[in-house]
């Protein structure tokens, strides 16, 4: 479905990337898979296939430090909105405790990823 018009979204303050994105419309994510290299590929719902870089993201000091030990970003998965979703610890339900998850946009991971050759 499309969305309102690129130059809609620039008479709002968007960015010409992002103003575009949202004039052809959201995208869901339907598959997501870590990489060893602290990158995600991502599977849109148009089968388009990206990398997201998540190193940036992974900060000491940040909700996304845990993640910096492999074990922990492999733990990676979709939520029921369909955002790239960490448990802080895999023992808690984090639909009973918000607290304990951490997680990405689709609208985010798609701006903020590049095409993928996977």
């Amino acid at each position: 479905m499309m969305g309102k018009s690129a130059e809609y979204y620039l008479s709002k303050g968007y960015d010409p990337k992002a103003a575009e994105y949202f004039s052809a419309g959201r995208r869901r994510i339907t598959k997501v898979v870590p990489n060893e290299d602290f990158t995600l590929t991502l599977t849109f719902d148009n089968g388009e296939v990206r990398q997201y870089n998540a190193m940036p993201l992974l900060d000491e000091g940040t909700v996304f430090a845990p993640f910096r030990e492999w074990k922990n970003f492999s733990r990676v998965y979709l939520d029921e909105n369909h955002c790239v979703s960490w448990d802080i610890d895999p023992c808690v339900d984090s639909d009973r405790v918000w607290s304990n998850k951490v997680d990405l946009c689709p609208d985010s991971c798609y701006l903020d990823s590049i095409p993928s050759s996977v």
